[in-house]
Order: structure tokens, then C-alpha cells, then sequence
């Protein structure tokens, strides 16, 4: 069975990127442009990973997490965040808010993957 993975990320170029690694490297994604649509993508696919920007205009990647893990369905799926956020104390603040992990922007294409 394929892993399917979902990307909430409302960067055009980044989304697609992490599309095209992650198929590159046999798992099946869906994308979404923002955290709503990314909640109603992953209540409806239940996917096994979601990759989750922080940034995004409305709802933003920590909104995001909170809403996820509060769902019955979806708490138990590992939920990554991918941020360009990368000071210090940033991860941990971020990891406290819900995620499971952390990857930081800009991608680099070996390290996404194997994070993956």
C-alpha cells in the first residue's frame, strides 16, 4: 500500500516541490492551499502524514494543529510541520502547539525526503 500524504501549504511553488519529491519517491499525495480545505481534504482521505506550512493567510499552520488534534478522526495521524520559522525556540514552541515534527524551508530536496 502507497503512503498518502497530505500537503497543506498555500505557496504554489512550494506545494508543488514537496508533490513532486514525495511522488518521485513512490507516495501518493493530495494538496491543499489552505487549512480549511486541508481539514475537509483530511477528514475525507485520512491520510497517514499531513505536512502542514505554519504561515498561511485565514487559518494559519497552528490553528491548523490545534483544530487536527482535537478531532476525534484525525489526532492519531502524524502531523509535520514545514516552516521557514527556524530560530531559536521556534521548534519547540511549535511542537508544543501540536505537531509531531518539524521540517524547515527552504527544502532541501535529500533531507525533505528522508524527514519524510
Amino acid at each position: 500500500m502507497t503512503t498518502r500524504v497530505l500537503i497543506v501549504e498555500d505557496n504554489p511553488m512550494n506545494r508543488e516541490l514537496m508533490d513532486y519529491l514525495l511522488r518521485a519517491h513512490g507516495f501518493e499525495t493530495l494538496s491543499a492551499v489552505n487549512g480549511e480545505v486541508g481539514l475537509d481534504i483530511a477528514r475525507r482521505e485520512r491520510p497517514q502524514l499531513v505536512l502542514c506550512d505554519i504561515q498561511m493567510p485565514g487559518m494559519d499552520g497552528l490553528e491548523f494543529a490545534r483544530r487536527f488534534k482535537q478531532d476525534e478522526v484525525l489526532h492519531g495521524i502524524p502531523l509535520i510541520a514545514v516552516t521557514a520559522y527556524a530560530m531559536v525556540g521556534d521548534r519547540s514552541r511549535i511542537l508544543s502547539m501540536g505537531f509531531d515534527g518539524y521540517i524547515t524551508k527552504p527544502i532541501d530536496p535529500p533531507e525533505f525526503v528522508a524527514a519524510v
